[in-house]
């Protein structure tokens, strides 16, 4: 789910920056990264499920599957939108033109939704661990808490690189 969803969306969204070729290459770069991201994503939540029916532990009970399900689903939707709008010589200019801006924001927006929902499953699993007993100042509470920072400071870097533009 990291690989797919912070750290290759990451990589999409700064393809535009990033890339010093022309912007059909960009484009097809930025594309091909999110589609990457969902079908990793689509992997993690298989194993997700798949681990719980085995473990025989109900699913889609926190905020975090709610918003995991939600974040995936929406950024399949926003892809199969973006491969019609853009990447299809179908859509006139004007349509492109006038669709871009939402593109743009609802990449954002699911970006900070899978940043989020990525936060919430790392206290969702420091807490479970807590339960069954792990110190909550041991190296381990320390290494996951840190994990957490380190998402958003990093993914507070892609953004701000994306808005100074």
């Amino acid at each position: 789910m990291f690989v797919g969803f912070i750290f290759l969306s990451s990589q999409a969204i700064l393809a535009y920056k990033m890339i010093p070729a022309k912007k059909e290459v960009q484009k097809t770069v930025h594309l091909v990264l999110q589609g990457s991201a969902i079908v990793l994503g689509a992997i993690g939540i298989y194993a997700v499920f798949k681990f719980h029916n085995e473990s025989k532990i109900k699913n889609l009970y926190s905020l975090h599957s709610w918003l995991g399900i939600a974040t995936i689903s929406l950024f399949g939707l926003q892809w199969i939108a973006a491969l019609l709008a853009f990447a299809f010589p179908g859509a006139s200019k004007q349509r492109r033109e006038a669709i871009y801006p939402w593109h743009v924001f609802l990449g954002v927006f699911l970006y900070a939704m899978a940043i989020g929902t990525a936060e919430l499953g790392i206290l969702e699993r420091l807490t479970f661990q807590q339960f069954s007993g792990m110190d909550r100042f041991s190296k381990e509470a320390m290494l996951v808490n840190s994990t957490g920072l380190i998402i958003l400071i990093f993914s507070m870097l892609v953004v701000l690189s994306t808005v100074l533009r």
